[in-house]
C-alpha cells in the first residue's frame, strides 16, 4: 500500500496525523486547523489542482516506484488521439476536445433511473454524533452538487424524542429533518438514501419511510461495512442514554442494567457506553446462492412502494461477494455498494479495522470479474458502486475504471465529511452568535484560513458560482459547509474532466477498463489489469514492422 507522505511541499498541504492511503489523517478531526489536501479543496477549490507559487517553482513527481497491490499501484493512461463521447453539436476537433467540455454526469437504476452530476456518493452517515452535527451542511452541499447522501443506520434507534407504538416508529424527529434538509435544494439529481439494518426493520423504519415520503427516498439493506466484521456502533457518556438504548433494544457494552456496572460508572471506573447493533446477515437457503428470506424482504420492501432499493455489503470474503452480487441482480435492485476494508468509519475496535477483511482493490477486482460471470449468463448486473479509501480525483478515476462497464459511482465516507468541518468552524469563527449552532471549534481562522480573506466571498473559491446556483437572497440560508463541499467538489470535477479528457473521453460512460494499467506484476497477478509496459506493445511492435 502506497502512504503518502505527511506533507506535501508541491500542494503546500500537511496532514495533521498520519495519513492513509487516500490522503486522509488516519483520524480525521472536526476541529483540524488544517491542512490536508481535502481541507485546502474545501477552501481554495480547483485551485488545488496545480503546484503552488507558479512563477517561481517547476515540478516533479515525487511517485517514481510502486510497490505492493493497491490502487496506488495503478496508472491512469493518456492516448494522443481519438474523441469518444462528445456532446451532440462538437467534433472531433482541437477546438471542442477541451477538458470543459467533458461531460461528468452518471446515472443507476435498474427500472427507474437516479441520475448524478458527480459520480459520488457518501458513505452511511448514521447514528454517530458528528453525522447529527454537521448533517445540515453536509445534505445542503450534497443536494447542491447533486450528489446521493446516505442516512446510515440507527438514526431513529437512538433518537430519544422517536416515538414507537407497539414496536413501531410513530414519530421520527431527527430522521425527518435529515431528509427534509436535503429534499429542501434537491433539483432531480442524487438522492436520498435510508439505509436498514435489523434493529430499524424491527422498529418499522421502512414502513415510516414509505408512508411519509414515498418514492423520494431510496431504501438501502445493509449487511455489513469495510471497517468492522460487527454492526454500527456508538459511545454515550451517559448512564441514562445507556439505559435508554438497552430498552429500545440495543446491545450495550458494559451492560448499564448491571447494578456493579452502574456503581462502577458513579465511581468513575468506567466512563462510557459502546453500543451496538447486530450483525447484518443473510441466510443461504440453498446451494445455488438464492436467498428466500433476501428476495422475500425485497418483495415486501416493493409491496411499501418502494421503487428503487439497494445493498450495502462490507469486506466479506468471496462467497459472500458473489452472493451480494447474484442476489442484488437477481432482485433487480437498484445498486450495490462494496465496501473494502480500508473504509473509515465514525466508531470502530481499532485493531479490527487494521486486520480484519479483504483490501478495496483486491475486492473490487473480484467484483468486476463476477459481474462478467453473471453477465455472460445473461443476466443484467446490479449497478455497482465501490467503497474504502477513496479521496481524490484520480482514485475516484482508478476506482470507475476498474469496475467499467458496471460501476457508476464511488463512495466517499470521511474524504465528503471534511469540507462540512471546514465550513462550520469558518461560520463559527466569522460569526461568533452562530458558533454553537453550526457547532464550530474555532474561535478565530487560522493562518492558512485567515490568508484567503476575512468573509466566506474571500474565502471560498466556489462562493458566486453557488450564489449563481440558488440566487444572493437564498446564500444568507446556505451553511458555510455546504459552501465548503460545493468548492471542494469543483475541484474533484475539475480533475476528473482532465483525466479523462487525457484518456480522450468526454463523457463519464466513456470510462473503461483500459484506461489503467498494473505498475507492478504483483498487481497485475492480482487485479486482473495488465502490466503497464506489456499494454499495446503488441500493436506497437507491428506499428514498427509494418
Amino acid at each position: 500500500m502506497h502512504i503518502p507522505p505527511k506533507s506535501n511541499d508541491v500542494l503546500g498541504t500537511v496532514n495533521r496525523g498520519t495519513p492513509c492511503e487516500s490522503g486522509l489523517c488516519t483520524l480525521c478531526r472536526a476541529d483540524c486547523q488544517g491542512k490536508c489536501e481535502m481541507w485546502m479543496s474545501s477552501l481554495a477549490g480547483r485551485k488545488m489542482l496545480y503546484p503552488r507559487d507558479f512563477g517561481i517553482v517547476t515540478a516533479g513527481s515525487a511517485r517514481t516506484t510502486h510497490t505492493g497491490v493497491s490502487y496506488s499501484s495503478l496508472r491512469i493512461q493518456g492516448f494522443c488521439y481519438g474523441s469518444d463521447g462528445l456532446a451532440e453539436g462538437l467534433s472531433n476537433d482541437p477546438d471542442d476536445c477541451v477538458f470543459p467540455n467533458v461531460g461528468l454526469e452518471s446515472e443507476f437504476g435498474r427500472h427507474k433511473t437516479t441520475k448524478v452530476r458527480l459520480p459520488l456518493m457518501t458513505g452511511a452517515l448514521g447514528s454517530t454524533f458528528i453525522a447529527s452535527k454537521y448533517w445540515d451542511s453536509f445534505a445542503t452541499g450534497c443536494a447542491l452538487t447533486g450528489i446521493p447522501i446516505v442516512i446510515g443506520e440507527n438514526v431513529v434507534g437512538v433518537d430519544r424524542d422517536a416515538e414507537l407504538s407497539n414496536g413501531r416508529i410513530t414519530k421520527a424527529p431527527e430522521l425527518d429533518r435529515r431528509i427534509d434538509t436535503y429534499l429542501r435544494y434537491y433539483d432531480g439529481y442524487g438522492a436520498i438514501i435510508v439505509q436498514l439494518n435489523i434493529e430499524d426493520a424491527r422498529n418499522g423504519v421502512a414502513e415510516y419511510v414509505a408512508e411519509k415520503y414515498g418514492d423520494q427516498v431510496v431504501i438501502e439493506l445493509k449487511w455489513g461495512q469495510g471497517a468492522k466484521n460487527i454492526g454500527g456502533e456508538i459511545e454515550v457518556n451517559s448512564l441514562d442514554y445507556a439505559l435508554f438504548l438497552k430498552e429500545r433494544g440495543y446491545v450495550v457494552d458494559p451492560d448499564p442494567t448491571k447494578p456493579g456496572v452502574q456503581e462502577s460508572f458513579k465511581a468513575g471506573g468506567i466512563r462510557a457506553f459502546a453500543r451496538h447493533s447486530r450483525l447484518g446477515f443473510t441466510d443461504l437457503s440453498t446451494a445455488d446462492g438464492v436467498s428466500e428470506a433476501f428476495m422475500d424482504a425485497v418483495a415486501e420492501l416493493r409491496k411499501l412502494g418502494f421503487s428503487r432499493i439497494s445493498l450495502k455489503t462490507g469486506a466479506y470474503g468471496m462467497e459472500a461477494l458473489a452472493l451480494a452480487m447474484r442476489l442484488a441482480t437477481d432482485a433487480e435492485l437498484d445498486l450495490l455498494t462494496i465496501d473494502g476494508a480500508g473504509g473509515g468509519t465514525g466508531m470502530s475496535p481499532w485493531n479490527m479495522m487494521e486486520s480484519w477483511g479483504v483490501p478495496s482493490v483486491l475486492l473490487h477486482a473480484k467484483a468486476v470479474e463476477y459481474a462478467k460471470m453473471l453477465a455472460a449468463q445473461g443476466k443484467r448486473v446490479v449497478d455497482l458502486s465501490f467503497a474504502g479509501g477513496f479521496g481524490t480525483e484520480d482514485q475516484i478515476y482508478k476506482g470507475l475504471a476498474l469496475g467499467a462497464p458496471y460501476t457508476k459511482l464511488i463512495c466517499m465516507g470521511r474524504g465528503l465529511m471534511i469540507p462540512g468541518f471546514v465550513g462550520a468552524n469558518v461560520e463559527g469563527a466569522l460569526n461568533p452568535e452562530r458558533k454553537a449552532n453550526v457547532h464550530g471549534h474555532w474561535n478565530s481562522l487560522p493562518k492558512a484560513v485567515a490568508d484567503r480573506g476575512q468573509s466566506a466571498a474571500e474565502i471560498f473559491a466556489g462562493y458566486y458560482d453557488l450564489q449563481e446556483k440558488v440566487g444572493a437572497d437564498e446564500m444568507a440560508n446556505i451553511p458555510y459547509g455546504a459552501i465548503a463541499m460545493w468548492t471542494a467538489m469543483d475541484k474533484i470535477g475539475a480533475g476528473l474532466q482532465q483525466l479523462l479528457a487525457g484518456a480522450r473521453h468526454f463523457s463519464l460512460s466513456e470510462i473503461e477498463r483500459n484506461d489503467i494499467a498494473s505498475a507492478n506484476r504483483e498487481t497485475e497477478q492480482e487485479t486482473g489489469v495488465p502490466f503497464i509496459a506489456d499494454v499495446e506493445d503488441e500493436v506497437a511492435k507491428r506499428l514498427l514492422k509494418a
